[in-house]
């Protein structure tokens, strides 16, 4: 507590030193100014001193006023203004006059006494800058104090510590990752009960690896098992371990296992652990740079000389390609536990749990809004009701509708609206394009049925034709994948039908369906090339995986690849036209209704268009 008052007091004593030394120098300034204009209060012209005696020679000066080195002469009759002098310091003006042949009684002449100016300045002028040094030195010692403190900080851990008194989150409150807390329960069963284990001759797993796309809920989950387990938690980030002095982060390493240990049974939680975890061997530093040092003391400490009891590490990356082999091999992290995207029910249980605390009207349909996110993430649906609730508020409504719920899932996935005046060709122009899409992916069986179609800004999109699947797909049939790039082409074919031109507005549909067609080709072997793989092989280096050199691809068989990309979007813009002529009534209703409302949902554009085919004859 004396501690405590100590650094209060100085602080206080720091803060009040720095507002009077800010203070006395602006009062010096302001007495410097006052000084340099209390020359008088009339206007007046300076000129050489050789003039003032000339005009007191001649009898126009009716006086003289001596201030310092500053002579005023007022004149008689006040025919001139007032004129002022410069004269040496060491002369007097009545020697001047007698130097120049003239009687100083001839002119009155007034002496001002400016001592006690004189004193101010000089006091002044010899306190200020000793005031100025004391501070100066007072803040570089101060400075120096808070760094050496820090010097000797610098090798404890950053990590912030959740004990177990503190509020916990249980199982109950994770919710879309049922096999991954099925996989963790055993590790609370082993931090709870661990000598039952022992009696069987089990080891208990000395580290649990999180993998998963950002937004699955890695941290939340390894928080839920410090919790449900009742044990301390030390959460950090892999490059909180990084510092500008060599050998800090293994000196971090080292104290954050020591705490650990004292408050055993815990856990540590990694975060980003790519981060510090990246494979060893491709640097330019020969295998000593802080990095390097940092992760070799991980691997001691997870597995070396000293025993490690009841102390789990959970690491989260969405990079584990990244990782040295050393780091996740058995007897370190024995475990890995894939976290995907969440399925239907998954979906369903995370937008239940959130909710929660929040009113909503009777017509909104969980099942319907959880098929409606196929591809969401639990961070990404969690933000999705947030918005929703935003939006609400914004309206004055007393419940979320399905109207904020769908305006807030476009949102998060697109961005929001973009206000911006568009001419009407431009309006015309995104219609038929968002119809061409909306008109060839109806009539293609492979093709999810239109969800939603609109003109209105958002990101960087002028309109969107969205297709949201309708079920979960762990794999794409060849004949599916050529339908989506088909559907990709629509707005390009339907720009080219309708107006004999194309647009730049096609350009993310095409780079979305060349990487498609790349993909079959040099990756699935859906082409005529066969079934061959020419992605090009990748190796380890500096910054992870790299390119190898080479690729391993001959320039003649690139030619071919190159030449297959082009053969099937080729055919596929065919494919486009081809629907869209024999179904030009059905893209000017669309696009006349999109012109009228901007956005179109599915039970409107089926009005317009019919019900989805269940299969379609239509070929290129």
């Amino acid at each position: 507590m004396a501690n405590g008052k100590r650094k209060i007091n100085s602080k206080k004593i720091w803060g009040a030193l720095r507002g009077f030394l800010i203070y006395l120098l602006i009062g010096f300034v302001a007495l410097v100014f006052f000084v340099n204009l209390s020359g008088g209060g009339q206007p007046s012209t300076e000129v050489p001193i050789s003039q003032i005696i000339a005009d007191v020679k001649t009898g126009q000066v009716a006086s003289l006023t001596v201030s310092g080195d500053q002579v005023t002469a007022k004149f008689k009759n006040n025919k001139q203004p007032d004129v002022t002098a410069r004269k040496e310091s060491s002369e007097s003006i009545s020697q001047l006059l007698k130097d120049s042949n003239v009687d100083p009684s001839t002119v009155p002449t007034t002496i001002e006494d400016t001592s006690w100016q004189q004193g101010w300045v000089s006091l002044l002028g010899t306190i200020v800058p000793i005031l100025l040094m004391v501070g100066f030195f007072v803040l570089i010692f101060r400075q120096a104090r808070e760094a050496g403190n820090s010097i000797f900080s610098f090798g404890q851990s950053r990590a912030r510590v959740f004990s177990k008194d503190q509020p916990r989150i249980r199982f109950s409150d994770v919710a879309g990752v049922d096999e991954a807390k099925k996989e963790l329960e055993e590790i609370v069963d082993f931090l709870k009960q661990p000598q039952k284990y022992r009696d069987i001759g089990a080891r208990i797993p000395k580290g649990v690896l999180l993998v998963g796309p950002p937004g699955t809920g890695k941290t939340l989950l390894s928080r839920a098992v410090a919790g449900e387990a009742g044990v301390p938690f030390f959460s950090i980030a892999g490059s909180e371990f990084m510092e500008m002095l060599v050998g800090v982060g293994a000196a971090r390493v080292r104290d954050m296992f020591a705490q650990a240990k004292k408050s055993a049974p815990s856990i540590i939680f990694i975060d980003e652990i790519e981060s510090i975890g990246r494979a060893r061997g491709f640097g330019m530093s020969g295998g000593h740079d802080e990095r390097e040092q940092t992760l070799n003391q991980i691997l001691v400490e997870m597995d070396g000389f000293a025993p490690n009891e009841q102390v789990i590490v959970i690491g989260a990356t969405n990079r584990p390609d990244l990782l040295d082999p050393a780091l996740v091999r058995p007897g370190r992290f024995d475990r890995r536990v894939v976290l995907n995207l969440p399925d239907l029910p998954e979906r369903k249980a995370i937008i239940t749990l959130h909710m929660r605390g929040k009113p909503f009207a009777k017509e909104v349909d969980v099942e319907r809004l959880a098929r409606r996110t196929v591809g969401f993430s639990g961070a990404d649906l969690a933000n999705m009701l947030n918005e929703s609730a935003i939006l609400a508020a914004r309206e004055n409504k007393k419940a979320i509708d399905t109207v904020d719920l769908e305006e807030a899932a476009t949102k998060v996935k697109l961005g929001p609206q973009r206000k911006r005046m568009q001419t009407e060709d431009d309006r015309k122009l995104a219609a038929y394009h968002e119809a061409g899409h909306a008109v060839v992916g109806h009539y293609l069986p492979g093709v999810d049925p239109v969800h939603r179609i609109s003109i209105v800004a958002r990101g960087e999109s002028g309109g969107q034709t969205m297709f949201p699947p309708t079920e979960d797909r762990s794999n794409e049939r060849k004949s599916r994948l050529l339908q989506q790039i088909a559907t990709a082409m629509g707005g390009m074919a339907a720009e080219e039908m309708v107006f004999h031109d194309i647009s730049t507005g096609a350009a993310a549909d095409l780079q979305v369906a060349t990487d498609i067609v790349q993909d079959m080709v040099t990756t699935y072997g859906m082409s005529e090339l066969g079934p061959i793989s020419l992605k090009p092989r990748s190796v380890f280096g500096l910054w992870g995986r790299m390119p190898e050199e080479g690729n391993g691809v001959s320039e003649q068989m690139l030619g071919k690849v190159d030449t297959e990309v082009k053969k099937i979007i080729d055919a596929a813009f065919s494919q486009a036209k081809v629907i869209l002529l024999k179904h030009t009534a059905q893209l000017d209703k669309v696009a006349k209704a999109l012109l009228e409302k901007e956005t179109l949902d599915s039970d409107e554009f089926e009005k317009i268009v019919g019900s989805k085919p269940a299969l379609a004859t239509v070929s290129a």
